[in-house]
């Protein structure tokens, strides 16, 4: 069966049992996953249920999709999603957003946890991803391209939105929620980095790093979606000022900013 096949097939499952065309889809990264609360009128979804669906094996990713309204608008979001370093392929990783484009959206938003490269950066900083890097040794799209997806050789020159980086920036004043801004790097996993290692993304540009988003975002624009993306920064990847950091670490910084962001996203929602 071909991708595109298998992507419909999910499509009407899920069709089946909602009664609305969501318009944002919302990925729900490390430590944000309780965003899915603040969802009105919902459907919920167990990704073991959908046909062809991958299934998260992270710990904090729950693994639902869910369907109702968020700020006035209808939405799916994914609450949990998928890793290269789980041992999935990048066409498994990409499934889902195809699936939410293929059921009405026209809007992501991203979410992730990661590290910091950036000395002015914090740990629990939110930044607006403005562009990224990927070095995860993957690409989605290798292969025979569908154009029912997307053209063959995708324009990448903006990946980010800039009229929603904009918005979220406006929303961020008003809110009196500091947001910075930042390139992202997306590396396999599921190791933390070395300290040369740290160098180099940095050397290269990066501002933060992180094991997700960054493929995700290349399926999005091959399909035509307008993308916002935030990382929420769990811990500072200084080389010569390392230390040892635990997953429990990250989640736990992850959380104490969720409420922020979910002002932010609720609020750029409002405002599309």
């Amino acid at each position: 069966m071909k991708e595109y096949e298998k992507v419909i097939e999910a499509v009407d499952f899920i069709k089946s049992k909602i009664q609305v065309t969501p318009e944002i889809g919302i990925i729900l990264g490390t430590g944000l996953g309780a965003f899915a609360e603040k969802i009105e009128e919902k459907i919920i979804i167990p990704y073991k249920e959908i046909p062809h669906f991958p299934i998260s094996t992270v710990q904090t990713h729950l693994g639902n999709l869910i369907i109702g309204k968020f700020g006035g608008k209808n939405v799916v979001a994914m609450q949990g999603r998928f890793h290269l370093y789980e041992g999935y392929t990048p066409y498994q990783v990409v499934f889902p957003i195809r699936v939410m484009k293929f059921l009405g959206i026209n809007i992501l938003i991203e979410s992730n946890a990661a590290g910091g490269l950036n000395p002015l950066f914090n740990k629990g900083d939110i930044v607006i991803i403005t562009d990224h890097i990927n070095l995860t040794g993957q690409n989605p799209l290798v292969g025979e391209n569908d154009e029912r997806f997307g053209p063959r050789f995708p324009d990448m020159s903006s990946p980010y939105s800039q009229d929603l980086i904009t918005l979220a920036e406006k929303i961020g004043i008003e809110e009196k929620i500091p947001l910075k801004k930042g390139v992202l790097v997306g590396l396999l996993g599921p190791n933390l980095e070395t300290k040369a290692e740290y160098r180099f993304l940095r050397l290269i540009g990066a501002d933060m790093v992180t094991m997700s988003t960054v493929i995700e975002v290349i399926a999005g624009v091959h399909l035509g979606l307008k993308i916002l993306g935030f990382s929420v920064i769990t811990d500072m990847c200084l080389p010569d000022a390392l230390k040892p950091v635990t997953f429990e670490e990250i989640v736990e910084v992850a959380s104490k900013s969720e409420p922020k962001l979910t002002k932010i996203v609720e609020k750029v929602i409002i405002n599309l």
